[in-house]
């Protein structure tokens, strides 16, 4: 029999009606023996995600005021679900324990964590399951990485018959502290679960049907994309697409387990397949974009022959602790992408460092900058990709700032003014949507 492990996000577990449909999605294929359950989300857009109260609560404490308001609010909300399933847990009393011991935490991550704890306490005994505890057998190193032991003593305690539910979201330090993966952190825990299980497939439940061809916010009726390689996905999540968190492919990759994403709402649809390898025949299989970017454009004669430039340059950035994200060059020409929220208020600092290591001939920054990033990885087996990609782009009057192509040549990055990012996605969108 396949081994099935199957995540599902906040929004897909917000209230009781949706745990119990997640419940009856879990028992309508018996494959289904490992669930990896987040925090509830919101019950309507003006709602609170519990993370979130979970997280007010630990400011308060931070800042020394009583933090009564979200812990009311939390319990109110999980009392709630405990009655609507039936539920014997006693939410009065963790609620009580949680707030002991986060008194022993000066970090957020033990608080935030138990959300996915208390949700998959009720859940594991709605299904009649084994409750897992992450902080047992998932472990990071003294550097916050993932340590592969976890593998191992995971695996262990998940063998055998029966159903497990593993909350997401967390582990513990080598010292025994809750710590966390960080937002989207159970995507990650349901990657690791997959693996550690020796799952055939990790299905990724959450509120919409798969990765569509370009974000539906700029396109409404963009396709939905069928299946996608992990390569694909990186490149797609890095700019933008936020379906699943970029880093679950990690701990699945090498074992190529297969994720597919699914809509809780629509359980009968197929979803989007994320695989290892995949015949593509259309050379690219989605567009994605992000604003908020600057570039810093620096010119000077001779420079590919003036030894230790480009080490010059980026050695400012890193004195300013700012990571780039592209650099584009010519032959005496180099620019800088950088993203706005790193930049910050270093702009004039950085330019007037690299003005005087550097001594360029001109030096300037251009900001609001947007990038469109055109993925797919037939894309080098296809003539004439660029070509209709800037074309496109030119009848519907967009200015391309900066161009990049990977080595890889499965993405093709394009800088435009941010005034123009849903007008050139629209223009890429409909030249790809198909390929004749």
């Amino acid at each position: 029999m396949n081994k099935i492990t199957c995540k599902f996000g906040g929004t897909s577990l917000a209230d009781a009606s949706a745990i119990l449909r997640a419940v009856d999605i879990i028992q309508a294929n018996e494959s289904r023996r490992f669930v990896v359950p987040s925090a509830p989300g919101k019950r309507s857009p003006d709602d609170k995600k519990i993370t979130d109260l979970l997280l007010g609560w630990f400011h308060l404490l931070q800042d020394d005021l009583d933090p009564k308001q979200p812990m009311d609010i939390i319990e109110g909300r999980f009392v709630e679900l405990a009655e609507a399933l039936d539920s014997h847990l006693d939410v009065p009393a963790e609620i009580a324990a949680i707030a002991k011991g986060a008194a022993d935490y000066a970090v957020s991550d033990y608080l935030v964590s138990r959300g996915e704890y208390l949700n998959g306490r009720l859940i594991a005994e709605r299904l009649n399951a084994d409750f897992v505890d992450p902080a047992e057998f998932i472990k990071f190193d003294f550097e916050g990485r993932l340590d592969p032991v976890t593998y191992e003593q995971l695996g262990e305690r998940l063998s055998g018959d029966g159903l497990f539910v593993i909350p997401g979201f967390y582990g513990t330090d080598p010292d025994g502290r809750i710590k966390t993966f960080g937002r989207g952190g159970s995507d990650v825990t349901g990657a690791v679960v997959a693996r550690a299980s020796g799952s055939d497939l990790y299905e990724n439940w959450t509120d919409v049907s798969g990765f569509r061809m370009t974000d539906p916010r700029i396109v409404p009726n963009a396709r939905r994309i069928d299946e996608v390689t992990y390569a694909e996905l990186r490149e797609l999540a890095y700019m933008g697409a936020s379906v699943l968190h970029d880093e679950a492919i990690f701990p699945i990759r090498d074992k190529r387990i297969p994720i597919n994403i699914r809509n809780t709402h629509a359980p009968d649809d197929t979803g989007t397949m994320i695989v290892a390898e995949r015949e593509a025949t259309h050379p690219v299989c989605g567009i994605a974009s992000r604003a908020g970017f600057s570039m810093i454009n620096i010119e000077k004669t001779l420079m590919n022959r003036e030894v230790g430039f480009g080490r010059r340059v980026l050695g400012v950035l890193e004195e300013f602790g700012i990571n780039f994200e592209h650099m584009p060059t010519g032959i005496d020409t180099i620019s800088l992408i950088v993203k706005d929220e790193e930049l910050q208020h270093h702009a004039d600092a950085v330019l007037e460092a690299i003005r005087v290591r550097c001594e360029p001939d001109k030096l300037s920054i251009s900001k609001d900058i947007a990038l469109i990033a055109t993925v797919g990885q037939a894309m080098n087996h296809h003539i004439g990709v660029a070509g209709r990609l800037c074309v496109a782009l030119a009848e519907a009057e967009v200015n391309i700032r900066v161009i990049d192509q990977g080595s890889s040549e499965t993405n093709i990055i394009i800088g435009v003014h941010s005034d123009d990012l849903a007008r050139a996605v629209n223009a890429i969108y409909t030249v790809f949507e198909t390929w004749d």
